[in-house]
């Protein structure tokens, strides 16, 4: 069988690998960003360099978005240049940015009166896994629409978790990101702690990543701080907009995420000091500390 016809919205880090990826493996492709030079490189191995959404969007069976935010998000989809205005009826709308419940169930109902199937399908993993087709992607919407998306996602990832029906997706990857930013935030204070008692960092972090607290995202910043590396794979900018999602989406569900508050903070101050476009383990870098009672 052909393969079917891809847009991909966005080549910022993530999705400049993963049209890398498609393109490997010989899908027809049409990109669009905003910023035309990141178009090039892609171009060179085949990709159509669109001049909008809405044209990349209508050469297409199935378009998806990896974009930054909401306001991003609305960009490319929304307007008369946007991808709705453009794809066809019938084609599969895939929307794998870190969102808002909100826009995306809003998104989704666009998406349905243009005669079109929607995927919430945010991922799990960062720019090594995006180059080397290693996602997870974590997806809402029905099992129709996956199954004509199961091509790309094939070559994209990993696995893929078909959590239910549309905004499932997106609110797991909420719960997955706004998990992980308290790892970071807490390991952070950690660090502070050990070096303010006079304790051998390098034994003590030892400790930590090699027992209970040691999970995959504490062993991450670790090895960042060690090497005093903090170029972004997912920039901290980024993780404390998820934060902010995450604590509006629960405050509609009637739930306080006091962890993740307390972490954004620490995140908010980073970008404050000017770490914002850091890799979000520079959390670690943070000036910030606790009055003195």
């Amino acid at each position: 069988m052909s393969k079917p016809t891809v847009a991909i919205l966005g080549l910022g880090i993530m999705g400049s690998g993963m049209a890398n990826r498609l393109l490997s493996a010989d899908f027809p492709l049409a990109v669009y960003n905003r910023n035309r030079e990141k178009c090039v490189p892609v171009a060179s191995a085949g990709a159509f360099i669109a001049d909008s959404p809405r044209e990349a969007a209508s050469r297409s069976r199935i378009t998806l978005s990896m974009v930054a935010d909401d306001a991003a998000s609305r960009d490319v989809w929304l307007g008369e240049e946007g991808a709705l205005n453009g794809a066809p009826a019938g084609s599969v709308l895939i929307e794998s940015s870190t969102l808002s419940g909100g826009w995306i169930q809003e998104l989704a109902a666009k998406a349905v009166e243009r005669g079109c199937q929607f995927l919430d399908a945010p991922v799990t993993g960062t720019k090594p896994h995006a180059a080397s087709g290693e996602l997870v992607f974590l997806v809402g919407g029905s099992a129709e629409a996956l199954d004509a998306a199961r091509p790309v996602f094939s070559v994209l990832g990993r696995d893929v978790v078909h959590l239910g029906p549309v905004g499932s997706g997106s609110l797991m990857k909420l719960v997955n990101n706004f998990v992980c930013g308290v790892q970071a935030a807490s390991f952070a204070e950690a660090v502070s702690m050990v070096d303010a008692g006079g304790l051998d960092r390098a034994k003590a972090v030892s400790i930590l990543t090699g027992g209970a607290p040691g999970s995959g995202i504490v062993k991450r910043v670790a090895e960042r701080i060690a090497a005093n590396d903090f170029t972004p794979n997912f920039a901290l900018r980024w993780m404390a907009k998820d934060l902010a999602y995450a604590l509006r989406d629960a405050s509609i569900k009637g739930i306080s995420l006091q962890t993740a508050a307390a972490a954004l903070a620490m995140f908010e101050q980073a970008i404050a000091e000017g770490h914002g476009d850091e890799d979000f383990s520079a959390v670690s870098k943070s000036s910030k500390r606790l009055p003195h009672l």
